[in-house]
């Protein structure tokens, strides 16, 4: 089980993460030195099926309905929204590894995919479109067993701002804004 730290570099506020294999899905949960909590579960599909986001004083939760979409609820508000979506795209990494591993993307093959991106202090829901294209799989030697390393391109399909993020299995080795400083054991592969 990947337990470890990131390090959000905006506002330099860490992250103690644990993640694993999860009745045949996958677990993730985050907690931030500033409160916020991150804790998704997909299915065997990679499809997030329950999303729990919390802030002090605030809590949103939601998942995959259906198809193609998505639903959340804002804490102590009976309004339910829905939008079009693969998923959810948070601040935390662990969003980052839901997404790649929902499209099972071969090296050079990219796909279009519409995303519900909460962010910040206020959990604010934006749909938002990327294009995510798996670049490249490099294999590093390590002590343990080969280590093989995903290159994923995300174009922000409105802004057209790229970015870059790399992933060894379920933890992100590196990302816009995110630094991996102390992993405790070996990613899941």
């Amino acid at each position: 089980m990947p337990t470890g730290t990131y390090l959000h570099l905006d506002d330099q506020v860490e992250e103690r993460f644990r993640c694993a294999p999860d009745g045949g899905g996958w677990r993730y949960v985050g907690e931030r030195a500033d409160g916020t909590r991150t804790d998704l579960t997909v299915d065997g599909a990679w499809r997030q099926i329950r999303v729990e986001l919390a802030a002090p004083g605030l809590a949103i939760r939601g998942g995959a309905v259906g198809g193609r979409d998505v639903l959340w609820v804002r804490a102590g508000q009976q309004r339910e929204h829905s939008a079009a979506a693969a998923g959810f795209l948070g601040d935390s990494p662990g969003f980052l590894v839901a997404v790649a591993r929902s499209l099972r993307l071969d090296p050079g093959a990219h796909v279009v995919v519409p995303l519900v991106r909460v962010s910040g202090p206020a959990l604010a829901a934006l749909t938002v479109t990327q294009r995510w294209r798996l670049a490249e799989i490099t294999t590093y030697d390590t002590e343990l067993a080969p280590l093989p390393v995903e290159r994923y391109e995300i174009t922000d399909l409105a802004t057209g701002e790229p970015s870059v993020v790399h992933l060894a299995g379920d933890v992100v080795i590196d990302a816009p804004g995110i630094a991996l400083t102390d992993l405790e054991s070996p990613p899941t592969l």
